[in-house]
């Protein structure tokens, strides 16, 4: 069987809508006829929450899988979405990374994690909102890197120091790794700032910014608290279509 496409979401910044974006595209790839495994690597563990998983009843989470050696198919449950699946993560992955320091093959260790896997066609992977050692973990297990950056003043800000991690991932542990696109978030387009600062980020990222770009939308911010994508909270709510129209974007950037 192939191995599966693996794309990263990051940004070192909290707050741009990286685990609401991970978590929606991973729906409609879903809908698209993918099977999709969504790795939350971010102690915060909200993308575990927002597909409405427990946390207080998992037998093994991707801590397991990081630190202890654990085969990640043994550490995936399944969502009430048909055809998506999910590694958990819980607070004790801030934790792991401090084991993870001392560790042997410490930047790869996700990366020789996900090899063995198959019967998916693509694998998501939610990075914590830092350049930490989880996320160099997670950009060198992955083919692309998407980058999920708000409609905001300090939008730019910090980007430099991702887009330098990058280039260093590139030149050692992952040469093949490639931007897939830069996603605008919370854009309003009724305001001047959200219009200076996506032309301000198309002009920094020349051809590299989605068409498709995510509207300040309550239906989005509703669904996590649902345990559900916005697609299956409200499907026909600007978000959802918006996050649908984005999938398909990514479907042929990527494949």
């Amino acid at each position: 069987m192939a191995q599966p496409i693996v794309i990263a979401v990051t940004n070192q910044k909290g707050g741009v809508g990286k685990t609401t974006s991970t978590v929606n595209i991973a729906y409609c790839l879903t809908r698209e006829k993918k099977k999709v495994l969504l790795i939350d690597f971010d102690p915060q563990g909200n993308a575990t929450s927002g597909l409405g998983v427990d946390k207080t009843n998992l037998h093994m989470t991707v801590a397991d899988v990081i630190n202890r050696d654990a085969p990640l198919s043994a550490a995936i449950v399944p969502t009430s979405v048909k055809g998506l699946s999910l590694v958990p993560a819980i607070p004790d992955l801030a934790n792991t990374e401090v084991e993870l320091a001392k560790a042997d093959k410490r930047f790869s260790r996700l990366k020789m994690a996900i090899e063995g896997l198959d019967g998916y066609d693509y694998v998501l992977i939610d990075n914590p909102p830092s350049l930490s050692l989880l996320t160099v973990n997670g950009l060198i297990a992955a083919n692309y890197l998407l980058l999920p950056v708000q409609a905001e003043f300090y939008a730019m800000e910090g980007l430099g120091q991702l887009l330098e991690t990058m280039k260093l991932i590139r030149k050692g542990m992952n040469p093949t790794l490639e931007l897939a696109g830069v996603l605008v978030t919370m854009i309003d387009t009724r305001t001047t700032l959200s219009k200076q600062v996506l032309t301000e980020i198309q002009t920094h990222f020349p051809g590299k910014v989605f068409e498709t770009t995510i509207p300040r939308n309550v239906r989005i911010a509703e669904a996590p608290s649902h345990g559900l994508p916005v697609g299956k909270y409200d499907k026909w709510s600007k978000g959802a279509r918006a996050y649908k129209s984005l999938t398909k974007e990514i479907l042929s950037r990527v494949s």
